[in-house]
């Protein structure tokens, strides 16, 4: 850090496997890639390219080197994913990971139906190529799935061979653990919370709102997801108390 401050929360270390911040890129360019991780790499962990964008990205081996030069993880949505697998492609899926180097997989389905049991065949595959990350609930805002589900998936997804088991929100913030305004869905949360390791989950929190709510609730190292490039560093400001939201929650003496 550039100068000393007193009563700063300690952040985990990278490579951290708690405290996590995933990055979910949109469609950005090599230059913007690296403009980007030059001021916010030391607070990037991994980074998604968002739903299918990695497939009509040019250069996407030149932005992909990028990532490796600062030694950031990425992944592909897991929208690509569930579009390989609706075409039958799934050995395809694998061999454009190896194509490109990617070692990190998001195993979902928020727009597919897959057989539970099917899906955890699928993670526990993939880890025989590298680390995989499932994502449970539904892009459907409809699709009401009850506390105890989202627990029975998580533990099953986990028990697979997943890393971590993401939350789904959606890039907007507005499904699965919250409601269509992007309130927190807190009774799912806090039982959810009863049975899985935080440090197993990644909450995807777009949203300033969402991700002060999961700090004050879990700390400066809960794992965040779906945070904007441009957000990185804000939202490592807030995760230590260095923004007004937060700016409280670890001062000795509160005034």
């Amino acid at each position: 850090m550039n100068f000393n401050l007193t009563q700063i929360p300690e952040r985990h270390l990278k490579p951290r496997a708690a405290g996590i911040t995933m990055v979910m890129d949109k469609g950005l360019s090599v230059n913007e890639t690296q403009n980007f991780l030059s001021v916010s790499h030391p607070h990037v962990d991994i980074v998604k390219l968002g739903f299918g964008t990695s497939f009509v990205t040019p250069g996407l081996k030149d932005k992909l080197e990028v990532y490796s030069s600062y030694n950031i993880p990425i992944y592909f949505g897991g929208t690509l994913f569930e579009a390989f697998l609706i075409r039958d492609q799934f050995d395809d899926y694998i061999q454009v990971c190896k194509d490109f180097g990617v070692h990190y997989m998001e195993v979902s389905d928020g727009s597919i139906t897959i057989p539970h049991a099917e899906k955890c065949g699928y993670i526990e595959k993939l880890t025989k190529y590298g680390t995989v990350l499932s994502e449970v609930g539904s892009k459907d805002a409809e699709h009401i799935i009850p506390p105890y589900k989202w627990i029975e998936l998580m533990r099953a997804e986990l028990n697979s061979g997943a890393t971590y088991v993401i939350a789904e929100a959606r890039e907007a913030g507005n499904v699965g653990i919250y409601r269509g305004s992007g309130e927190v869905r807190e009774g799912l949360v806090q039982e959810i919370l009863t049975q899985i390791p935080q440090e197993k989950i990644v909450w995807e929190a777009p949203q300033k709102g969402q991700q002060l709510y999961f700090i004050e609730l879990l700390g400066c190292n809960v794992n965040l997801g779906n945070i904007a490039p441009s957000e990185v560093l804000p939202l490592e400001a807030m995760r230590i108390g260095l923004r007004g939201d937060t700016f409280s929650l670890y001062l000795n003496h509160k005034s």
